[in-house]
């Protein structure tokens, strides 16, 4: 709910949000571009008569002086019967021609009213409104998203345009809430909404001397002002002696006798009129160039954020299966929910939905987070889930358990679970089975029993719809076939063979673009360049006879050059032993899959890296690129530091270098005989200190490693009364496991 209270005023007023923070941000300039061109004595340098003694010295037909809040001094004159404006140089009194900036007021107009007048104005005031709405929801996802507030400012994980987002954000929320909340206060005060401060002013004196006009120089009252209190000093009619001097400071206004200089009838400036003056200047960045400077940073971003924000929409709108044709959930007699941490699922459950709706069924589908209380009008429900990690629920499903004990199931309802995962992975479709059982657990009657798809089978997938067909008295003709990316032909130039020795045959295998650069694809007639990619992400490999990808964690980022992976020979594992028998010169097809959710955040908190065997290929990624030489420590474990001591010259390099601040190595086959969990016992008191000061730790290697790691880390945090879902839900704690 909260996120489309975010998302909704964003992509309904973005076009006119960027008017407004683009003509925002270049009106932020004149401030400073004022305040650089003004002349600016020291406070109590120059007095208000001092200033006006000179500017009539060069101005006898002085009428008013006007003190801008930049500091720049403009003096209306009349001579010759013409009137003029004039920029003056307080020190000497002398000026040059004034006129106000065209283009500046061209950009004020379209600031304020989008050139419409009044009703352009309302319009500019309801932005305010929606802006202050859409800063608001933001800290709090910014909050959700980081963990609670305390976690506010820590670095954020991820990448990409969720990433970029977040962080723009992050930097511009405070400028933008301020610009907003004082440019909806002047937009309801002009439309009568708040009441305008009545700051009047003192009445003009009824008596005065009337005797015969003294210099300006030598006004009492002038001089006991300083010249950076001035606003604005109005001149008597030349002639009457029973007129008077008007001076607005910065405390109040009220009038000068010519004769006497004697201060009259003076009033204090109301805390209405100060509350007021500050919005303006609050609003406008007047007087405070500094500020201006920072508003309009803030305001560049809502471009940005704007644009940033609408394809995070569109992506979540259209991997959600939110699709045209999708009941309301309360109406839907068929509900579809979706378990997925790639996205890959998502493309089954459109399949389904697609062929439901052609059935006649009224149809609602949504990831497995939005489980609703209840579903009054359903009697089917669907539930399509990958498993992430060691048998984890994937990213759209992690709210589901705990959503699942406030469920409310009707009579009529009958679900039927489909799981999608890989059969050599030894937890095969772990969540999907702890769903079948939790929702039997509530009562729920089966429609179907479950069943488990081998990476994305698409003829299991439409056998099953056969099934359930049958089952519903309905034919589902489900022809779904999931699309892989165009690949790149990727040459062997180098590998590096570690662990034959001891019966566990690892490899690095570096690869460059083959064909003229590499820009060949999967088609002859098309070239296009490798996606960018980094450290973290997964190469697919296509193995021979067209087998479905296998996925690899690249230790490489696009910006080294080449594409490298680690990879231990499985024993009959197709891919791993394909990849094996390579020699340099030969070609594979493969494609880049982003990885965002495994990569260490941006800023200088410490990074604990932990893995083990190949799990050290992104690890070694990750340091390669910390040219800041920010704190990352490495624990890794491997069986014989003669055999399988993976990535040891380079280690070393990165020690000497500082890239990398400390390394602490176990081996399995050592004398001692210690695994990398033994490491971070002994050095508990370390990691309780870099976790307590925001220290990230991301685990790369296989399920036995991660659990015991998961174990130790649990007891090492204990006495931080910190547990590792805390972690996770900032960040902090990332994992890739195989």
């Amino acid at each position: 709910m909260l996120r489309k209270f975010h998302s909704l005023p964003g992509l309904l007023t973005g076009l006119l949000l960027m008017v407004l923070s683009v003509t925002g941000a270049v009106l932020a300039l004149a401030p400073v571009l004022e305040r650089a061109s003004a002349v600016i004595p020291a406070s109590g340098e120059i007095s208000i008569a001092e200033l006006a003694d000179r500017i009539v010295a060069h101005y006898p037909g002085t009428e008013q002086i006007v003190r801008e809040p930049s500091g720049k001094v403009i003096v209306y004159y009349s001579r010759d019967g013409q009137a003029g404006a004039d920029l003056v140089n307080p020190v000497t009194g002398e000026g040059t021609p004034y006129e106000p900036s065209a283009f500046f007021g061209w950009i004020k107009d379209l600031h304020r009213a989008f050139m419409l007048d009044d009703a352009g104005r309302a319009l500019a005031g309801v932005l305010a409104v929606l802006m202050v709405l859409l800063c608001l929801s933001g800290i709090f996802l910014i909050a959700r998203r980081t963990g609670g507030w305390k976690n506010i400012l820590r670095p954020l994980s991820g990448s990409g345009g969720k990433r970029i987002h977040a962080e723009l954000a992050r930097f511009a929320v405070l400028g933008l809430l301020l610009s907003a909340l004082t440019g909806g206060y002047m937009s309801a005060q002009r439309f009568g909404l708040l009441p305008e401060a009545p700051d009047t002013g003192p009445g003009f004196p009824a008596e005065v001397s009337g005797g015969q006009p003294s210099p300006v120089g030598t006004l009492k009252a002038l001089g006991n002002f300083d010249l950076g209190e001035l606003r604005e000093l109005v001149f008597p009619y030349p002639g009457d002696p029973q007129d008077v001097y008007s001076l607005s400071t910065a405390g109040g206004s009220g009038f000068v006798d010519q004769a006497t200089g004697e201060l009259l009838q003076f009033q204090p400036r109301s805390d209405s009129g100060v509350l007021q003056d500050w919005i303006v200047r609050l609003h406008t960045g007047e007087g405070l160039w500094w500020l201006g400077l920072t508003l309009g940073a803030a305001a560049l971003t809502v471009p940005a954020l704007s644009i940033t924000g609408a394809t995070i929409w569109w992506q979540r709108r259209r991997s959600s299966g939110q699709l045209p044709d999708n009941a309301d959930a309360a109406q839907a007699d068929t509900i579809i929910l979706v378990g997925s941490e790639g996205n890959a699922t998502w493309g089954f459950a459109r399949e389904l939905h697609s062929s439901l709706n052609k059935a006649g069924f009224r149809v609602h589908c949504s990831e497995m987070n939005a489980l609703a209380k209840q579903y009054p009008q359903a009697s089917r429900l669907f539930v399509l889930t990958s498993t992430y990690g060691d048998g984890d629920a994937p990213a759209s499903a992690r709210q589901f358990m705990a959503r699942l004990k406030e469920f409310r199931a009707e009579k009529n309802l009958r679900y039927t679970v489909l799981g999608f995962g890989d059969r050599q992975f030894p937890n095969f479709c772990q969540f999907a089975l702890s769903v079948d059982a939790a929702l039997a657990g509530k009562g729920v009657s089966r429609l179907h029993a479950i069943e488990l798809i081998d990476r994305c089978s698409a003829s299991q997938f439409s056998e099953w719809g056969n099934r359930v067909g049958e089952v519903i008295g309905t034919p589902l003709f489900l022809n779904y076939c999931a699309l892989q990316p165009a690949t790149v032909k990727l040459e062997l130039v180098e590998r590096a063979d570690y662990g034959i020795v001891v019966q566990a045959p690892t490899s690095i295998f570096r690869f460059k673009p083959a064909e003229q650069g590499g820009w060949l694809t999967a088609s002859p007639r098309r070239f296009k360049a490798l996606p960018p990619f980094e450290a973290g992400d997964l190469l697919g490999v296509i193995p021979p006879h067209g087998q479905a990808p296998r996925f690899y964690s690249l230790a490489s980022s696009a910006s080294d050059g080449i594409v490298e992976i680690c990879v231990r020979k499985q024993p009959g594992g197709l891919c791993s032993g394909y990849l094996h028998d390579l020699k340099p010169g030969a070609c594979i097809d493969g494609f880049i899959r982003p990885n965002p959710g495994f990569r260490p955040a941006t800023g200088s908190q410490p990074v604990i890296l932990i893995g083990a065997g190949a799990g050290i290929g992104p690890l070694t990624g990750f340091i390669r690129k910390n040219t800041r030489r920010n704190p990352m420590y490495l624990y890794w474990g491997g069986r014989d530091s003669s055999s399988d001591f993976l990535y040891q010259p380079e280690l070393g390099r990165y020690l000497d270098d500082h890239r990398l601040s400390a390394l602490n190595t176990a081996f399995s086959r050592a004398d001692e005989r210690t695994y990398v969990q033994d490491r971070l016992k002994q050095d508990e008191l370390a990691v309780q200190q870099m976790v307590s000061t925001g220290a990230q730790i991301l685990v790369c290697g296989g399920r036995d490693m991660a659990a015991a790691v998961r174990q130790v880390i649990g007891d090492i945090l204990k006495p931080l009364h910190i547990d590792i879902e805390t972690l996770r839900g900032q960040g902090r704690y990332l994992e890739d496991v195989y």
